[in-house]
């Protein structure tokens, strides 16, 4: 299995060999790594190089790190873009949730990264949090631009989903697979009412570790070694074997890779 979406550099991990090998364990044979910002690129990579072709990185500047600096945040990104092959441009996108300070700087980061990925034939990872008052949807403000945009060679995952079955379905009608996590292994999670309508050739598996740990683990440090939880949840929704979730989401990770 492939876990497209672990922030394993995260200070959260002081034990990353004990972690690394609970992964191999559970037969966990990638694992893609999202940056957030200039802060957290040294650690990634030195994972990325202690572990090539297992701990693999991506290069983006995150929403939520988007600030009055972000012009020469996405001048970092730019520059290690030019100088190191990352499998994707990642995470990207908008968060509505927190703060919406600096709103106008997130379209305009998204955008310029969306460029980027369609010049560069790169996949994306999309991050899209909604406003707690439910008074903006990222995921549809994040479609709209990508429809508006229109840029060729433009695919990736939309990370961490939890919208409705028709967002879904709009998602895979931009040419987007959906990141699957713990949320899914939530009582009120609502993927649920989702995951049974939408093919399993257009999901893929994440944990978005240290983060969103699933059943029975919720509430803790997640990791990688608990995808197979998330991949069981899935399977049970479709009434699937887990062998069948496996294959064919690892299949759609890969699937995205090739250009």
């Amino acid at each position: 299995m492939i876990d497209t979406h672990a922030h394993i550099y995260d200070p959260d991990f002081v034990d990353p060999e004990a972690m690394l090998a609970a992964a191999e364990e559970q037969r966990i044979s990638e694992i893609w790594m999202p940056n957030c910002d200039h802060t957290t690129i040294d650690a990634m990579m030195v994972l990325a190089e202690r572990y090539p072709g297992r701990c693999r990185p991506m290069m983006g500047l995150h929403p939520c790190y988007i600030s009055e600096t972000v012009e020469a945040e996405l001048a970092t990104i730019e520059s290690w873009l030019n100088r190191y092959p990352f499998l994707a441009i990642g995470e990207i996108g908008l968060d509505f949730y927190w703060d919406l300070t600096h709103v106008d700087r997130q379209f305009e980061a998204f955008t310029v990264q969306l460029q980027w990925a369609s010049q560069r034939n790169l996949p994306i990872s999309i991050h899209s949090r909604s406003a707690k008052d439910g008074s903006r949807n990222a995921f549809a403000e994040a479609a709209d631009l990508i429809e508006k945009l229109a840029l060729p060679n433009l695919n990736g995952i939309f990370h961490c989903f939890v919208g409705t079955v028709d967002e879904a379905r709009r998602a895979v009608e931009l040419g987007f697979k959906l990141g699957i996590g713990g949320v899914s292994t939530f009582k009120n999670g609502g993927l649920d009412k989702v995951l049974p309508d939408i093919g399993l050739e257009h999901l893929v598996l994440e944990t978005d570790a240290p983060y969103l740990a699933p059943v029975p683990y919720r509430g803790k440090r997640n990791e990688p070694a608990y995808l197979p939880l998330i991949a069981q949840r899935i399977a049970d929704l479709k009434q699937v074997p887990l062998a069948v979730v496996s294959e064919q989401t690892t299949q759609n990770a890969q699937g995205l890779l090739i250009r």
